[in-house]
């Protein structure tokens, strides 16, 4: 399936966000400090985009060779919606969750096979006070997890957790909670928020240009952000039907709260991916307190390996 069949899938309702001795603690604060990780927002857009080679994905492969080595991956995924709870994957191997349908057999086929983190799973647990985080040993990676993650980092070495949202609490409960996880950047564990800063899928249309609401919410959101006015972020309903339209519903906004709640004051934050897909979703990204890339460099022309092997 092609971007018009993508498109046509989500007419159709069947891609879209589905809804699954020494305390941990004391042994995270006795990890020796290392260089405090970056943290990442990644506008993930279509899943297809795992098994496509694009502007977008080779910009992932490039910063995937540029960031500095993290223990772990903490990730909060747009497609991981609990009700009621917090909920932090625990086992040792996620299994590679396939959340969408209608899609290419090479799609399914994708497995993004990286350990788990059962003690990162507890140091989280542990850290979170606002509210009772529930270790999970039935979920995995959702595609907004791997479908990044790949490209970024083909050979899925690295222990990947990810945390849940529980969709019923508002925007400020989310950055309130993601404050308290902060610590783990200081400990080696790259935090990555996995939505979009616009997501209609109400609206695509094959190969139209940004509409007027998306580049009007995206400025405006991008401008809190780069001012650090997180709290005009959190409040994005305000804008009334301009944020209704960037966002129908919250799922793909939500992981940018995580994002910028792990920022400390001041830290250095950079955009790439800055583009529009289908007119109603926005590919801006950023990473926070990673080194400085050379604006408008071009992606290099190698070609990311999904999965280390051809399929």
């Amino acid at each position: 399936m092609q971007r018009r069949e993508f498109v046509k899938a989500c007419a159709a309702g069947v891609v879209g966000v589905t809804t699954g001795s020494l305390s941990a603690l004391e042994k995270l604060d006795e990890l020796p400090s290392a260089e405090r990780l970056p943290a990442l927002f990644v506008g993930h857009g279509s899943p297809l985009n795992a098994i496509e080679e694009n502007a977008f994905t080779k910009e992932w492969f490039e910063l995937g060779k540029t960031l500095p080595t993290p223990k772990a991956i903490l990730c909060i995924s747009a497609h991981w919606l609990t009700r009621g709870e917090t909920r932090v994957t625990a086992m040792k191997k996620p299994r590679t969750i396939h959340d969408f349908g209608g899609f290419p057999k090479k799609l399914f086929e994708q497995e993004y096979p990286a350990p788990g983190s059962p003690e990162l799973a507890q140091q989280t647990v542990e850290l979170v006070q606002k509210t009772h985080v529930k270790k999970d040993n039935e979920w995995g990676l959702d595609h907004g997890t791997w479908s990044v993650l790949l490209p970024m980092f083909p050979k899925a070495q690295f222990p990947v957790v990810q945390l849940s949202i529980d969709y019923g609490k508002p925007m400020q409960y989310h950055f309130d909670l993601a404050r308290e996880i902060r610590k783990l950047r200081e400990k080696g564990v790259l935090i990555v928020g996995s939505g979009n800063l616009v997501h209609n899928l109400r609206e695509l249309k094959m190969g139209a240009a940004a509409f007027d609401y998306s580049i009007e919410f995206e400025q405006k959101m991008l401008e809190a952000i780069r001012a650090e006015n997180f709290q005009a972020v959190v409040d994005y309903a305000s804008l009334g039907e301009v944020a209704k339209k960037a966002h129908p519903t919250p799922d793909h906004f939500i992981p940018l709260l995580y994002s910028l709640a792990v920022r400390e004051k001041g830290e250095e934050l950079a955009t790439f991916n800055e583009a529009f897909d289908m007119g109603s979703i926005s590919m801006t990204s950023f990473t926070i307190g990673a080194e400085k890339r050379t604006a408008g460099a071009k992606p290099k022309t190698e070609k990311p390996d999904p999965g280390g092997k051809e399929n």
